[in-house]
């Protein structure tokens, strides 16, 4: 397959709709070596700690996301093989207003049937990112708005539901479960939710620090799918730092 993504284009993302935690970064590394020459050598250890933390952790981070969104196989897709399916049946791409996945799957999969809603609503999903993202990328062509909680179609209709890095943007616990819920209710019995996130875990936290609190932990989506009436046919990390499930109707 052809990329259609750019060199370090998930990378320069990352930086782009994030900026106002590297300028913190940067201000508070500034901030802290001009007040050493205040400080007690005891506080000037302890002041360049923190800096040497600040600067690592930024590092860390900014890494693992180049190797995530720009060096592993997650928009190579190649792990879409294992779905033991085809994309030639009803496919629905369902995103949070920023959507990386539906050009890469036509490039990849030409006959697909794809249709592309994006559930953003800025008085729910208030995250500055996601309204970056926005300004910054068009909508796919095509792409529909939807509610989380009400989804314009009808029972039994979906072969493939696609999540991708999406739904931890639905805050809110209600919200979410209404939302798997009516996902359920679109799936055709044979068809499959294919939901890729990052998790509140360890790796996350020595990647992301505090950042990782912005995801869901595996027991919440666990408890997401269970009320729902979804199982989980396949689990599967693309990489350390990311986790695909395949849920099917229970």
């Amino acid at each position: 397959m052809e990329s259609v993504r750019k060199p370090y284009q998930g990378l320069w993302n990352c930086i782009r709709f994030n900026w106002h935690y590297y300028l913190l970064s940067i201000v508070l590394v500034v901030l802290l070596n001009l007040s050493n020459r205040f400080l007690t050598d005891e506080l000037c250890e302890i002041s360049y700690f923190i800096i040497f933390l600040v600067i690592a952790s930024t590092i860390i981070s900014l890494a693992v996301s180049f190797y995530v969104y720009d060096l592993s196989d997650v928009y190579k897709l190649n792990w879409f093989d294992e779905l033991s399916t085809t994309f030639n049946s009803k496919t629905i791409n369902i995103n949070a207003g920023f959507d990386e996945v539906s050009a890469l799957l036509y490039a990849k999969y030409p006959d697909v049937s794809l249709t592309v809603y994006d559930f953003y609503d800025p008085i729910k999903h208030t995250e500055v990112s996601i309204q970056r993202a926005r300004k910054a990328y068009s909508p796919f062509g095509g792409t529909l708005k939807i509610n989380t909680t009400s989804l314009p179609l009808p029972d039994n209709c979906a072969d493939i539901v696609l999540l991708i890095f999406s739904a931890h943007e639905i805050r809110n616990e209600i919200e979410r479960s209404i939302f798997f819920n009516e996902l359920k209710r679109i799936l055709k019995p044979s068809g499959k939710i294919v939901l890729l996130e990052h998790l509140r875990d360890i790796p996350n936290f020595f990647a992301y620090n505090i950042g990782f609190f912005h995801f869901m932990s595996k027991n919440t989506w666990c408890n997401t799918f269970k009320s729902a009436g979804l199982n989980i046919s396949k689990e599967k990390k693309i990489t350390p730092f990311t986790t695909s499930f395949i849920l099917k109707k229970c």
